[in-house]
């Protein structure tokens, strides 16, 4: 059997997940599996509550046959040769930040297992956080608007929604935001936001999870096709806002204009699409971004398009993009670097394509954290570590010397496997030129 170890969380000083809580690795103990915790006194959960679980606590867990964490580890001197290793790499897409750290583990003949690419045999993921990044996604984003009008000269409601982080549980920022709610319902919002439209890009777990926020506020729900009227017909609306919710039909048409949306053939041939999003930009008063997306497919918002956004004499509409995806230079051009959650936010500049960190300024105010969930820690590691306890003693059984296919994993596993070894399984093969 495999040794497990948690190691301790060390991207910034909001990071406090865990992998799995102390009742998961109660549960592993249980069954015979030694697991080793490093003592860690920023986390979430204490580490007396994992020595009461049966856990081992250590300095240093590195000597684990399996290592896991939640965000990336350290660059460089950190993998040991052939060791195994479970986090969000963060590293399929290509992203060019990570390339070194996905180089050493490479080098040292290292096993990668990605939560990300926990699959089933549908290709939806198993193991995930994307609520948690919803509901802290649209907390920030909302505290970020009530900053961004105040930046403007009005003190709205919104200025009573703090950062997720600041609450004490997800009960508590709901109850505030729920009140925020009352107020504007009873004092209105100031005239140069009406109506306030916030659109959310996506329908699954991110945007569930802001959704989620978003409901506890007053609010019509407005269909795409119908937003333009609805902002041309409800200039006096103040108290409540509107919302709406995106799909690819909405934000995306084929190239042959002779042929209708097909789903999957949009997820098969990216490239054969074009974004249809920019007439609803001057619509918006908010957009919160939660949709898949990378390099296949189109922009939801390139730098031209906000550029002519903010060409002209009057501001637009748009003041406020919570990115929840966080895709840096990818569907939406303002999100031009990620943030954490001591300096969540900037205030992007079309005409420059500066990005000064605060409220002030020209442009379109960004909250683009990239590690949101870490906000609401404790909610989100018992959600996360409940999905991912039962594929456990699996982890633990796992022969990691036997080949990649002898390994015996079953296939969620399996087909999170990015390396064996030091080398790409066939699955991940393309990432191969990322590295050149």
């Amino acid at each position: 059997m495999n040794t497990i170890g948690l190691r301790l969380e060390d991207k910034n000083d909001f990071e406090r997940r865990v992998a799995l809580t102390p009742e998961a690795v109660a549960e592993l103990t249980a069954k015979g599996l030694e697991v080793k915790v490093e003592r860690f006194d920023r986390r979430a959960f204490a580490d007396a509550e994992y020595a009461k679980a049966g856990a081992v606590l250590v300095d240093d867990a590195r000597d684990c046959d399996l290592l896991l964490g939640i965000k990336e580890m350290p660059k460089q001197g950190y993998f040991r040769g052939g060791g195994a290793y479970v986090f969000f790499s963060h590293t399929i897409k290509g992203q060019s930040y990570n390339m070194k750290m996905l180089r050493n583990l490479i080098d040292n003949g290292c096993t990668l297992f990605d939560y990300e690419t926990v699959t089933d045999d549908k290709g939806r993921r198993l193991i995930f956080f994307g609520r948690y990044a919803g509901l802290a996604g649209m907390i920030d984003t909302l505290w970020t608007l009530g900053q961004r009008l105040r930046s403007l000269g009005h003190d709205t409601p919104f200025l009573d929604v703090q950062p997720a982080h600041a609450y004490d549980g997800l009960d508590a920022a709901k109850a505030a935001i729920a009140e925020v709610g009352r107020r504007i319902a009873s004092e209105g919002l100031p005239e140069m936001i009406r109506p306030a439209v916030v659109g959310i890009t996506g329908y699954g777990n991110v945007s569930s999870g802001a959704q989620e926020i978003l409901d506890l506020l007053p609010h019509v729900d407005v269909a795409p096709g119908d937003l333009a009227d609805f902002v041309a017909q409800n200039r006096g609306l103040a108290d409540k806002l509107a919302k709406v919710v995106y799909k690819e039909e909405h934000l995306v048409r084929h190239k042959d204009r002779a042929r209708a949306f097909e789903l999957q053939d949009y997820y098969d041939n990216g490239a054969d699409y074009e974004s249809i999003f920019g007439p609803h930009h001057p619509l918006l008063t908010v957009l919160v971004n939660g949709i898949y997306w990378d390099e296949r497919y189109p922009k939801l918002a390139d730098a031209d398009q906000l550029r002519e956004l903010f060409a002209g004499p009057e501001r637009p509409r748009l003041l406020v993009v919570g990115d929840i995806t966080c895709d840096v230079d990818g569907s939406l051009a303002c999100t031009v670097r990620d943030t954490e959650p001591g300096d969540p936010v900037y205030v992007y500049d079309p005409r420059t394509r500066e990005a000064p960190s605060g409220f002030d300024g020209p442009g379109l105010a960004v909250m683009a954290v990239g590690n949101l969930p870490a906000e609401l820690p404790r909610e989100a590691s018992m959600a996360f570590s409940e999905a991912l306890t039962p594929f456990m003693p699996a982890l633990a059984a796992a022969d990691l010397q036997a080949t990649f296919a002898e390994a015996a994993l079953p296939d969620p596993i399996r087909n999170s496997a990015i390396l064996w070894q030091g080398r790409f399984t066939p699955d991940y093969e393309y990432m191969s030129e990322f590295l050149r």
